[in-house]
């Protein structure tokens, strides 16, 4: 007998998200599991500064704070807690919850999942003549000069279902794929088999929408007017059935919204090519179908699936080096003249650019003529130094700064007094055979299963396969076209995929679809981006969702904790391409909508 659709919360989109989201939800409204996802790449890091300082440190502390408040409740609600707070020290943490639990006289089954530190095997694994390649650069990782401190195979969600099977009433995870936290408890709910491809594709979407919690339901989104109620918003649920399908929503009287576009802003988020790859099969989204079902309640549907690659992706993390960076605060006339004379007095007290691995000096003008406010006539000038010597870009470099203090431009000050160097960490994506990682599961009761690896199919790891550039008529020739902003017509999500930048964009309508295919081309794109200049730019179509999704190789440099950009995970690119002038068809524009651009213009 088919069971029902199994409610899946999630409590936790990064480590140090909203404290209390764990109890809102618990208390909230009927859960079957409440999930939380804590771990990003610059996470990883984050954990391994904490364990240097502290041995028995590595995970998400903040769990324990949630759980010292719900884990009673959630126990008498028959409520699953499957969590990847566990980061670089799962086994530590279930020891921490079991500790809590007795404190606070509950007697909770705690399993956790280990076998993705690859971080003690890894001249091993290069000395078996496995390179480790960097996935963008393609780049060996043996001769690059580096020495990874963190390497985390990304595990699937088989572990987690074997520890939810043997009874667990929390799971630990370390570095599963932010999907396993929900593929997982959705295979255990159903008797999911590994040959189940579209079921796990349809759970991956699920749990890709969710995973980033209010991201779903209404927060960075791109349509403000479409948010009635700005309470902050409630948490995201996945019901999802036995084929895989899934209805995401949220608690009833929660804030925010759950509409056909905060889905798919989210499944635009942080992807690259349509074939969304995890352990347990390759998700192509491009075959999603996202529809509204009631208020806030959007069904995804229709998602197809295909066996794994028979290959995991690994994060590896090393420290790059150390940085430090000072801004200086440019007022009224000259403001270039002043920015050029500031750089060159600075260099020249400090004995010259060459001296430093890398040097970034950003211009920011914030700006403008015969300004109503002092605030408003100031732009900064932002200078970043990094380099292998600690010293050569510590207080030398921030304590030059100030020397221009009384000998440089007029109006000189800094946002900041002179600042110490920091040290900072770099990305390095690579790929492992499956066979390499020993997946384990310690079940309640100290049992410890090896979890077998799902058989890969004939594929590879997805290559993306950019489209063509859309089709040479374009829609609505010889219409009446206004020049405005694109966001008066397009939704934007952006986020990091390690160096590389996504923007995914995306329309309400078929007609509005139409047009965006055909005229937003790689070469408008770069328009729309100067940045992206001398950038490989690829671009991928998901007609399901009446979208587009651009990917910049390289924007962010060798990742977010090393990129010198003042949004280092992009989280703003996608809002900067939607306010950017454009020609768009009169015909497809509200009456508010064109006097907007006309406005804009004017």
């Amino acid at each position: 007998m088919t069971r029902r659709a199994v409610r899946i919360g999630n409590a936790s989109g990064f480590y140090g998200d909203r404290v209390c989201a764990m109890r809102e939800m618990v208390e909230g409204g009927p859960l079957d599991v409440v999930t939380g996802d804590y771990l990003a790449e610059l996470t990883m890091l984050i954990l391994w500064k904490a364990r240097r300082k502290d041995p028995s440190a590595g995970y998400a502390r903040t769990f324990l704070t949630q759980l010292e408040e719900t884990l009673g409740t959630a126990l008498d609600r028959g409520i699953r807690i499957v969590s990847n707070a566990g980061g670089l020290a799962p086994a530590r943490l279930a020891e921490e919850v079991t500790a809590l639990a007795d404190r606070l006289g509950l007697a909770p089954k705690v399993a956790y999942v280990e076998g993705d530190d690859l971080h003690p095997r890894l001249t091993a694994i290069l000395d078996a003549g496995h390179e480790l390649r960097h996935l963008d650069t393609g780049r060996p990782l043996r001769g690059a000069g580096v020495e990874p401190v963190t390497a985390n195979a990304y595990l699937g969600g088989w572990g987690v279902a074997e520890a939810l099977a043997a009874g667990a009433d929390v799971v630990i995870t370390p570095r599963v794929t932010d999907a396993s936290v929900v593929t997982g408890p959705a295979a255990w709910w159903h008797g999911w088999s590994r040959t189940d491809v579209d079921a796990l594709a349809g759970a991956v979407a699920a749990g890709h929408v969710i995973e980033c919690g209010p991201q779903a339901t209404g927060g960075n989104y791109a349509f403000s007017d479409e948010l009635v109620d700005r309470r902050y918003p409630g948490f995201p649920i996945a019901e999802v059935e036995a084929d895989g399908s899934s209805v995401i929503t949220k608690h009833e009287g929660t804030g925010g919204v759950v509409s056909v576009g905060t889905v798919t802003a989210q499944l635009l988020y942080e992807i690259a090519g349509p074939a969304y790859a995890n352990p347990d099969c390759v998700a192509h989204f491009d075959t999603c179908r996202v529809s509204q079902d009631g208020p806030d309640r959007v069904r995804i549907s229709g998602t197809r699936g295909t066996p794994p690659t028979g290959q995991l992706k690994v994060a590896l993390n090393y420290v790059g080096g150390y940085r430090n960076t000072m801004t200086m605060v440019l007022t009224g006339l000259d403001i270039e003249r002043k920015a050029a004379w500031a750089e060159e007095q600075l260099f020249d007290v400090l004995g010259g650019k060459e001296q430093f691995a890398e040097v970034d000096v950003r211009l920011m003008r914030f700006s403008c003529d015969d300004a109503p406010t002092n605030e408003q006539a100031t732009s900064h000038l932002r200078i970043t130094v990094k380099d292998p010597d600690r010293v050569k870009v510590g207080r030398r470099f921030s304590n030059a700064t100030m020397e221009l203090a009384l000998a440089g431009y007029a109006g000189f000050h800094t946002t900041t007094p002179p600042t110490d160097a920091s040290d900072y960490g770099v990305y390095w994506p690579t790929l492992v055979p499956a066979e390499l990682v020993e997946h384990r599961v310690a079940l309640p009761g100290g049992t410890v299963r090896v979890v077998e690896h799902t058989p890969g199919g004939d594929a590879q790891w997805p290559t993306p396969v950019p489209d063509a550039d859309g089709d040479s008529a374009q829609p609505h020739a010889g219409s009446a076209t206004v020049r405005g902003p694109l966001g008066l017509l397009v939704g934007a999500r952006s986020g990091d995929k390690g160096g590389n930048a996504n923007v995914g964009l995306w329309v309400r309508t078929d007609a509005e679809h139409a047009w965006l295919r055909e005229y937003l081309t790689v070469e408008r794109f770069r328009a729309l981006l100067p940045e992206a200049a001398g950038l490989d730019v690829q671009r991928y179509e998901l007609a399901n969702l009446k979208a587009l999704n651009f990917v910049v190789v390289g924007l962010l440099g060798s990742g977010v904790a090393a990129s010198s950009r003042p949004d280092p995970q992009a989280k703003g690119l996608g809002e900067y391409v939607r306010s950017r002038l454009v020609d768009l068809p009169v015909e497809l524009l509200a009456p508010d909508a064109a006097s907007r651009a006309a406005a804009a213009t004017a």
